[in-house]
């Protein structure tokens, strides 16, 4: 739990980063870094959520819809700037200040995510730290997931490989093997029988 709550003040702090040219393209297709901006306020809020859920026993999900979520980070790309900028950083502080109230018992608590699967509250920090520390990469400033914890990296390839049916069994260097799990662009990945691994579609 400690390590994931550090991955996600690294992640927070390289996007910060990042936001300084927000109309700069980010390597998310139809995206700029505006929209990944947005996308990371709104997701801390939407988590939010669930650490209010977990707390009070109130049902509250992440979004109302997937289509008011996509709506709201449209709008909110559209924003001035330092507002944009502000709305990162308050709800990224406000989510770190809620994940610290959270007693043993709560942290237990059955949760939904977006995509109305069943978790344990404990899940939150991570679904929070991969949101960070992919989209820090997808910021596009030349940052690499090879830039990115070797521990985290490991957790991320481990934890696609249980979510996605679609994937082959690969070898390649670590790095590489999360940029392709992911979805990004990658180099150096091979299937058993030794050929070029074929992309695979975004994930998160």
């Amino acid at each position: 739990m400690d390590r994931m709550l550090d991955w996600i003040d690294e992640g927070t702090k390289l996007c910060r980063s990042a936001l300084k040219d927000l109309d700069a393209p980010s390597l998310l297709p139809g995206w700029s870094r505006r929209h990944v901006a947005a996308h990371l306020a709104l997701n801390a809020m939407a988590l939010g959520n669930l650490v209010h859920w977990a707390k009070t026993g109130e049902e509250r999900p992440m979004y109302l819809s997937a289509e008011a979520r996509n709506a709201d980070i449209e709008e909110a790309a559209t924003r001035d700037a330092v507002l944009l900028r502000g709305w990162f950083d308050r709800s990224a502080a406000a989510l770190n200040a809620e994940l610290a109230t959270l007693s043993d018992a709560q942290w237990q608590t059955q949760v939904r995510t977006a995509q109305g699967d069943p978790i344990p509250a404990t899940r939150i920090p991570w679904l929070r730290s991969r949101e960070v520390l992919i989209h820090a990469v997808d910021l596009n400033t030349g940052l690499t997931f090879a830039d990115l914890p070797e521990d985290f990296l490991t957790t991320l390839c481990q934890d696609i490989q249980t979510q996605r049916a679609d994937v082959p069994p690969v070898t390649g260097p670590l790095p590489d093997l999360a940029a392709y799990l992911s979805g990004r662009p990658y180099t150096n990945v091979t299937t058993s029988d030794g050929t070029p691994a074929e992309p695979l579609p975004p994930w998160l």
